[in-house]
């Protein structure tokens, strides 16, 4: 029954990621539409005399005496822009990027969340965050295509902040918030991956003494080494193999929780959401908090910027290839997580694995699966080092010498190997991190990919208040802003109750 059950979610969700399209492809504005409008318009004017041909525009459009056309001269791009976004990437590239840095272990934790919400509430947030996600994601494409098509193509969200709301908003808010919000998933992630290392050393050790700090300092190692890939398209390889992974942990963790469901060790299923009225409440927020985590990218103009020009249509290829990825893999660990562990679906589904202290698994199911956890994060773990090694390399590197010169190996070198350390450090010595990453989550992910497309694309394009677009966007922003003050709410109270077990370097 599961199985059947999951195949018809996965289609009716399918279906509903037809929406974007229609609501793009039938609403007011599009970037070729407008653009056809405003040269018709001009043209008009021109020819009754009452607007001047741009003399820019004219020399501009001459090459020489025989009135060649000519392109317009291409932009100066700084190191950051030269060597970490190259854009020479295909859509199926892009369609690995997106996946890694979207699909990640933190999927483990949806069983928990559906725990929150029950059976209907868990499944149509679960289906609302994929499809809003993916319009959004759309939109936010459609404005760096229509930015592309007037001559300035923008690879970073800050430089979208800054030339579509002012200097201020990029300078000021999305260059911060993206850069805190990227490196403190690294450190978020490092953090996991030790403590998946420290869960497949206590299968093989029950009685092992090694710490936690001193397992993330070993998982460390791991990007410390590929931190210095030098730009962000030279990990499309990496990516792929981390796509592979998110299928074959995801599959794991499915099989398991079907296989526990199935046997004589089946714990006791109730599906009624637990505790008091207020706790229920603040654990809707927490729930929601999560699974829009779950969706967050943050990134997604640095990996459009990846994309060899022209960069039409490329995007939406990467955007199906990642949500394919996204709908086999969240949809199946969340259903079959739920139904095998009802309202005792602990914060990840491995955890559930392990029955009072006993595996409920075999014991090379559960370190393979732990495993290609292991490999998966350290994967993410450096997708989410590129905006901290762009910033760098646009301050320390000389964009006139060559990337593998001296001048830009070692400081390269040194900038990236610190920042993976600071990172590692921070992870060894708070290992509470991922309830402060949850705050951040909220005053960060939410702005990223669920306010700031909307508010570009009505900016960019002005579509008619009247219009069905219009009002989409300014709803799932208004909606999205409030889930920011109550997530934010949510987090703080977890933080509380968690604060006295809060303890540097502690053993968790």
């Amino acid at each position: 029954m599961i199985i059947n059950w999951h195949y018809i979610t996965i289609n009716s969700l399918s279906s509903l990621f037809l929406l974007p399209d229609i609501l793009l492809s039938h609403c007011i504005y599009t970037p070729e539409r407008e653009g056809e409008e405003w040269r018709e318009r001009e043209e008009r004017k021109r020819e009754m005399g009452t607007v001047a041909p741009n003399l820019m525009e004219v020399s501009a459009g001459r090459d020489n005496e025989n009135g060649t056309a000519r392109s317009p001269p291409a932009k100066v791009l700084d190191a950051g822009a030269l060597f970490v976004l190259k854009s020479q990437g295909s859509w199926l590239h892009c369609g690995y990027h997106l996946t890694t840095s979207i699909v990640a272990p933190v999927i483990l934790t949806l069983p928990f969340a559906l725990a929150l919400l029950g059976w209907v509430g868990g499944l149509i947030c679960l289906a609302l965050a994929a499809l809003v996600t993916f319009y959004s994601y759309n939109l936010l494409s459609l404005v760096l295509e229509h930015q592309e098509k007037l001559g300035h193509r923008q690879l970073r969200f800050r430089d979208m902040a800054r030339d579509i709301l002012g200097p201020g908003w990029g300078k000021y808010f999305v260059g911060p918030l993206q850069f805190w919000i990227c490196y403190g998933a690294v450190i978020a992630c490092t953090l996991l991956g030790g403590q998946s290392l420290k869960f497949i050393y206590l299968l093989s050790y029950p009685d092992g003494t090694m710490k936690l700090h001193q397992f993330i300092i070993i998982f460390g190692t791991v990007p410390l080494v590929l931190a210095q890939m030098p730009s962000f398209h030279s990990l499309r390889h990496i990516n792929l193999v981390s796509l592979i992974l998110c299928l074959a942990f995801s599959t794991c963790a499915t099989a398991g929780s079907i296989y526990i469901g199935h046997s004589d060790n089946a714990p006791r299923r109730e599906y009624t959401v637990k505790g008091s009225a207020k706790d229920r409440s603040f654990g809707i927020f927490n729930a929601i908090s999560i699974i829009a985590t779950t969706y967050a990218s943050g990134i997604i103009p640095e990996i459009q910027a990846t994309l060899a020009p022209p960069v039409k249509g490329k995007m939406f290829k990467g955007l199906y290839v990642c949500y394919s990825v996204i709908v086999t893999t969240y949809f199946s660990v969340a259903i079959s997580g739920y139904w095998a562990f009802g309202n005792q679906a602990m914060g990840t589904v491995l955890s559930n694995f392990m029955g009072d202290g006993k595996p409920l698994l075999p014991t090379w199911f559960l370190l393979m699966t732990n495993v290609f956890t292991l490999l998966q994060v350290s994967a993410v773990t450096v997708v989410y080092l590129q905006p901290t090694n762009e910033v760098f390399e646009k301050k320390f590197a000389d964009p006139k010498k060559d990337q593998f010169s001296v001048r830009n190996v070692v400081p390269r070198l040194i900038l990236r190997s610190l920042s993976v350390i600071v990172a590692t450090t921070f992870a060894a010595m708070l290992p509470f991190f991922g309830d402060i990453m949850a705050l951040f989550g909220a005053f960060g992910c939410i702005p990223l990919d669920f306010i700031l497309p909307m508010i570009f694309y009505n900016v960019t394009f002005k579509p008619s208040k009247q219009s069905l677009i219009f009002w989409v966007n300014t709803s799932i922003a208004g909606v999205s802003f409030l889930l920011v003050g109550v997530g934010a709410v949510a987090s703080v109270r977890q933080i509380v109750l968690d604060a006295k077990t809060y303890r540097l370097f502690a053993n968790m």
